[in-house]
């Protein structure tokens, strides 16, 4: 059963999301917060397999709460709730090691099927929200073709990097690929080494940038 902690400030929208988590199976709220800072020491206390977090919230928000969260020895993934218009909160949650982000106004089943994303290792971004995040964040420079291929890379090393970007669990591309699992994660850290990269979301939106230009 996965774990979530959720996350908001509003008192209705924590009991509400509860009410709508509580209804699936595979889904057990482990606790809800009011902000990053209790969320953080919730998790310190707590297993915790994903955190539902608003990226607006007083005292600690979502950008600060990722921070702290994917610092820790163990950290869950995080999936935020964000608007359209909340990019520069976005731009710098990604740096800070999100997982996912999800408009407020998507369906409670969009977001139940969210949750089980992230916390099967893909990447979950609204194809909205990533189009207008490909020309903000800054990443390493690349040569591209037609083909979108990233200098530096195997190419086996770039087909991963446009599996992550597709959403793909490392089970998924690993079956894709006809490699293990290990293997998977072992080329994963050497592509976050070459592109100077932090982890699979922003492999995903450095791809997405490259397919913008």
């Amino acid at each position: 059963m996965i774990q979530v902690l959720i996350v908001d400030d509003d008192p209705f929208i924590r009991e509400s999301m509860n009410v709508i988590l509580e209804l699936d199976t595979d889904l057990h709220v482990a606790g809800v917060c009011a902000n990053g800072h209790e969320a953080e020491a919730f998790v310190r206390q707590h297993p915790v397999d994903v955190v539902l977090m608003d990226i607006r919230m007083p005292i600690c928000d979502g950008v600060e709460g990722t921070k702290l969260l994917r610092a820790l020895d163990q950290p869950p993934a995080v999936l935020l709730l964000t608007t359209f218009d909340d990019d520069d909160y976005i731009a710098q949650a990604i740096r800070n090691g999100a997982n996912g982000y999800l408009l407020k106004n998507v369906p409670p089943s969009r977001i139940i099927s969210g949750i089980k994303t992230v916390h099967e290792g893909s990447v979950l971004i609204h194809p909205d929200i990533a189009r207008k995040l490909a020309g903000m964040l800054e990443t390493p420079r690349a040569d591209t073709g037609k083909s979108v291929t990233i200098t530096g890379l195997t190419q086996a090393e770039g087909q991963i990097v446009r599996l992550i970007a597709d959403g793909q669990s490392n089970k998924e591309i690993a079956a894709s690929m006809f490699l293990s699992e290990g293997t998977v994660k072992n080329y994963i850290s050497e592509i976050l080494n070459k592109l100077e990269l932090r982890d699979r979301t922003q492999i995903a939106i450095f791809y997405l940038k490259l397919l913008h230009r």
